[in-house]
């Protein structure tokens, strides 16, 4: 493959609400860069926070960022010094560049680094575009039998098997995950994957709660709302205990949501001894049963994106080991890009993972 096409289409999130399709000049591949003709982008609930509000956390918006970090796509062009990729290979690209000299880059903690240039992070341009130029070494070639939309899915599986890992999920292990989203559904698929014998689900939607019933897990909880004028920490170990009326104590729960009374319910199921983990981004400062962590020892764990983990994803897929494609419920066109992000926000049809393909260039 060659490129010809001396610009491209982009999706660009000028300010809050006001995203558009514009042309951009086509990037060249720098030393140790690829040039990579995106085929496949799937949309992440960090997307469309974005769009909706402009900024998550410290992480504000403050110039036009092309949208998008889920991404597949083959290689167009090679940058001088990159050997392990080609011209014409399909590929999935992690999204995550960090600086590779500071103290957690050198101790393999990469995704902590404070330099990390991450796709579709302020300041940081994204993926959902035509070319995206990346770093050839965060580039991973797909198996023949994995598909580009399967690629894509590699970033929030990533996501998933890291949170697993960092909770020590293993063979036996009885696992509870709060939040049936696409992240909570691909952490059931990842513990499955590690050898967890159980696991069971929670959620307010009972459509998601459908749909999981046919996807990695073993029970589904309906959540209630918190009553009036309920605390939340009330709500939590009534949560807790009535769940607990048919279940054991897990070994890990994970927390896929942010929400205060499901992080709290999620100590309150958690084994003595047990793990926590907090993997869904809510508020910055929370509520938490501190008496029940330190006198039953629960391990309450964070989890920020993911590290030495994409490569792993792949060969899972290759192997069949993971199936992530029921995942996929919704395709648009590179042309309907806003209607996709639209129907991403108004969540009808119970959309699971929504993908829009690459816009056909040469």
């Amino acid at each position: 493959m060659s490129v010809t096409a001396k610009s491209h289409r982009c999706v660009v999130l000028k300010k809050p609400l006001d995203l558009v399709i514009e042309d951009r000049t086509v990037p060249e591949a720098g030393p140790g860069e690829v040039l990579v003709n995106v085929q496949c982008t799937g949309i992440c609930g960090s997307d469309v926070h974005y769009w909706l509000h402009g900024g998550i956390g410290s992480f504000i918006l403050k110039k036009p960022m092309i949208i998008g970090h889920e991404s597949a796509g083959i290689i167009a062009a090679v940058g001088p010094g990159v050997t392990h990729v080609k011209v014409g290979d399909r590929v999935t690209m992690e999204p995550g560049v960090p600086c590779r000299m500071c103290p957690q880059c050198k101790t393999g903690n990469y995704n902590l680094c404070p330099d990390m240039a991450f796709a579709a992070t302020p300041p940081y341009d994204g993926t959902l575009c035509g070319y995206y130029r990346h770093a050839a070494d965060y580039c991973y070639k797909l198996p023949d039998n994995v598909s580009f939309a399967e690629g894509a899915l590699v970033e929030p599986l990533s996501v998933g098997l890291y949170a697993c890992e960092r909770g020590n999920v293993k063979l036996g292990h009885r696992v509870f995950i709060f939040g049936a989203g696409p992240i909570g559904l691909v952490t059931a698929a990842a513990a499955k994957a590690r050898g967890a014998t159980y696991v069971a689900i929670a959620d307010v939607n009972a459509e998601r709660l459908d749909f999981a019933k046919t996807y990695y897990t073993d029970a589904q909880y309906t959540l209630e709302r918190p009553e009036q004028g309920e605390p939340n920490m009330e709500y939590a170990r009534r949560t807790a205990n009535q769940i607990l009326t048919a279940e054991e104590p897990f070994d890990v729960v994970l927390d896929c949501t942010g929400v205060e009374t499901c992080v709290q319910t999620s100590i309150c199921l958690a084994r003595n001894g047990g793990t926590v983990m907090l993997v869904g981004m809510g508020a910055q400062v929370q509520t938490l049963p501190v008496a029940e962590i330190y006198s039953r020892e629960v391990d309450v764990k964070g989890v920020f994106r993911y590290k030495n983990i994409y490569d792993p994803a792949v060969k899972m897929l290759g192997a069949g080991l993971i199936d992530v494609k029921p995942l996929i419920t919704h395709t648009y066109s590179f042309d309907e890009a806003i209607k996709a992000f639209e129907h991403a926000r108004n969540g009808t049809d119970n959309p699971i993972k929504i993908q829009i393909l690459g816009d056909n260039l040469v």
